[in-house]
């Protein structure tokens, strides 16, 4: 079973950036796409950025696209999210999971979901 735990948010002013990163326990964790999700307070959770299991194809919402970038260290067990160019419309808390299926947007076909981070972004 894998466990995830995001971690990196914070408050930075718009135009910033910030790193995230979801670190994952469990050995099969390499074998999973990884997304990372956000829910804005009282809006549904849309998703981000997805990376299949090698690392090698990534896939993207429009709204983030050029600005954010997914990565991930399967030595490390880790995902990242690098976010530049931060906008006030980018806080949200920010989740990571995992799908055994690649290209998904909806976070029904996720699982293992973390405990969030908050990204807050002023302006």
């Amino acid at each position: 079973q894998v466990q995830l735990v995001e971690s990196g948010g914070g408050l930075v002013q718009a135009g910033g950036s910030l790193r995230l990163s979801c670190a994952a326990s469990g050995r099969t964790f390499s074998t999973y796409t990884t997304a990372w999700f956000r829910q804005a307070p009282g809006k549904e959770r849309e998703f981000v950025a997805g990376i299949g299991w090698s690392g090698g194809i990534t896939y993207y919402a429009d709204s983030v696209k050029g600005r954010f970038t997914i990565s991930r260290d399967n030595a490390k067990n880790t995902v990242y999210l690098q976010m530049n160019s931060l906008k006030p419309e980018d806080t949200a808390v920010y989740y990571c999971a995992i799908n055994r299926a690649f290209g998904s947007r909806d976070p029904t076909h996720f699982g293992s979901w973390g405990q969030g981070t908050q990204v807050t972004v002023s302006s």
